[in-house]
């Protein structure tokens, strides 16, 4: 029989590994119940993609089949082919392209020292007019902006597109800038004006390095909101100058509806948004959960 002090000492080991046992076994069920919600709110997404991409990889013979082809046998890249060839996709994915960076780029030359000028005054009512333009749907600023163009003979340029995309990347860059601008330390400004830099040189060499992270997410989902900007290049844009949504629809004809070019079409206009999130996605995360975003 054990001594008092040494059954005292074991009774204690075993409700302690009791204890482990326990806990463990509540993260494991934590951790299965994460990834089951989580597959459960991405599986019709990722079904849909792999649907869109079993019907880019068909012939359309496939794609009207029932019951339904899933797999493609043999997969085909026609579909590809006959967008490019047919719709001038090219030409279609160089407007994007200028349009898109030209308004990230102007949305964080005048959105990063805004959000900073904001959030340092603490200019509340800026920043809630800011987030009533961040708010507002696009179409509200359609027909002045389609009208003011029209009279300066722009309609058809990129330019327009460009000019109409700040209305949705500026909010987007001064909302999220004013989140990192206000967490970061006072004391490093005040150090370095202390040591005789301006105002400006605080901004340059002091915020916007410890605001990078936010200046990243911001970049990106400005990027992502102009890339999928749809309403201002059906209007706007003229024969030469659309931009990848607005050929995605034109793929739409009266006579038929081919599915194939159509899945392609809208793959070619998915894909750099998709891989820039994938790459990108744990600047986002880190951006979104350190009160880069506020709801």
């Amino acid at each position: 029989m054990a001594p008092p002090p040494l059954k005292a000492a074991v009774t204690r080991g075993e409700r302690h590994l009791t204890a482990v046992g326990r806990y463990r076994f509540r993260h494991w069920i934590n951790q299965a119940g994460l990834y089951v919600s989580v597959l459960i709110l991405v599986s019709p997404s990722i079904l849909f993609f792999l649907w869109m991409l079993s019907l880019s990889l068909k012939n359309e013979i496939d794609n009207t089949a029932y019951p339904p082809v899933l797999i493609p046998h043999p997969p085909t890249l026609a579909n590809f082919i006959d967008v490019f060839a047919k719709n001038d996709f090219l030409t279609y994915t160089i407007n994007s392209v200028i349009v898109s960076f030209s308004a990230t780029g102007l949305a964080l030359l005048f959105g990063v020292p805004a959000g900073y000028g904001i959030a340092k005054t603490q200019a509340t009512k800026a920043a809630v007019l800011i987030l009533v333009a961040r708010v507002t749907p696009g179409l509200s600023y359609l027909i002045p902006l389609f009208l003011v163009f029209q009279w300066l003979g722009m309609l058809g340029t990129l330019y327009p597109l460009i000019i109409t995309h700040l209305v949705i990347t500026v909010p987007i860059v001064v909302w999220i800038m004013i989140g990192y601008f206000e967490g970061l330390p006072v004391a490093l400004e005040e150090s370095a004006l202390v040591d005789g830099a301006t105002i400006w040189q605080a901004f340059r060499y002091v915020a916007v390095p410890l605001a990078r992270p936010g200046i990243m997410v911001a970049t990106i989902l400005a990027f992502i909101f102009s890339w999928n900007n749809f309403i201002f290049g059906v209007v706007l844009a003229g024969r030469t100058t659309r931009t990848l949504p607005v050929a995605v629809y034109n793929v739409l004809t009266f006579e038929q509806i081919s599915w194939g070019p159509l899945a392609a079409a809208a793959l070619v206009v998915t894909a750099p948004v998709l891989l820039l999130t994938l790459f990108m996605q744990r600047e986002i995360v880190s951006g979104l959960t350190a009160g880069g975003v506020k709801a």
